[in-house]
């Protein structure tokens, strides 16, 4: 049975459990790029932007990256990377640098900050469904006033990842994004569903819907195969618009991306 959300033993009172801790390089890289795009009238208007990352893992080169990417956006960007555990947020220290990143320990209490964006990625995989709603809950009552929260899973490269945005109301959208010649099919992709959504790919629910069409769609652009796999995925991903509320474009579509609104695809 797992464990439910507890305060950790130390001074930071950290909420959660710790993760398992892996990371990769540029593993994060598909979700950084669409913050950038998504985020950056929120981060660009912001005197004083802050940004968290939480469970960075057992090295910190993710949370630098996430620096690296968004802070073109305003040069007044800072990021902070939260561990629960000791010896990862000494990982970070050796990364540092204050203001502009730091590394701290913390859990869902975000250490006490108010952040404009919170980055939780492969976090939540853990828990039950209920406890996760119970993490997004704790997470958007600490965030600065507009902030956003984008929350997923990812594999151990970044090629097969989802998330879902949400702000102080709920759930906005939910987003697929992979590197499309890495897949047999978008199906493929139901294995990095995000906790809220990844025991729900049965008949009757709608990501499960979601899924499928998106199978028939890439199966129906099969004659685009010989123009590669991005080829492929454009053409599939502009069939599916034609029969659900997709938010984006083209350009993102060449990207391996397609995001919904989050009632295209709730339990």
């Amino acid at each position: 049975m797992a464990r439910a959300p507890r305060l950790a033993a130390g001074r930071a009172r950290a909420l959660g459990l710790p993760t398992r801790g892996t990371t990769n390089p540029n593993r994060l890289r598909r979700v950084d790029r669409w913050l950038a795009h998504t985020c950056r009238e929120l981060l660009a208007g912001s005197a004083d932007p802050l940004v968290v990352d939480l469970g960075y893992g057992s090295s910190p080169v993710t949370t630098v990256e996430l620096a690296n990417r968004l802070r073109p956006l305003n040069p007044a960007l800072r990021v902070l990377g939260l561990e629960l555990d000791a010896e990862r947020v000494a990982a970070g220290e050796a990364a540092a640098d204050p203001p502009r990143l730091e590394f701290r320990r913390g859990g869902f209490e975000l250490a006490g900050r108010r952040p404009l964006l919170l980055r939780a990625f492969n976090v939540l995989r853990q828990y039950t469904e209920e406890q996760a709603a119970e993490a997004w809950a704790t997470m958007l009552g600490r965030l600065a006033p507009g902030g956003v929260l984008v929350e997923g899973t990812c594999d151990e490269i970044g090629r097969r990842c989802s998330w879902v945005a949400l702000d102080a109301g709920g759930p906005r959208t939910f987003t697929l994004s992979c590197l499309p010649g890495d897949l047999e099919g978008p199906g493929d992709l139901a294995e990095r569903l995000p906790k809220a959504l990844i025991h729900r790919n049965v008949p009757g629910e709608r990501v499960h819907a979601l899924l499928a069409e998106l199978d028939a769609c890439w199966a129906t652009a099969a004659p685009f195969a010989p123009f590669g796999p991005r080829a492929r995925w454009v053409e599939a991903v502009s069939l599916l618009a034609a029969r659900w509320p997709v938010l984006d474009d083209r350009r993102r579509w060449r990207l391996g991306e397609v995001t919904v609104p989050w009632e295209s695809v709730r339990p």
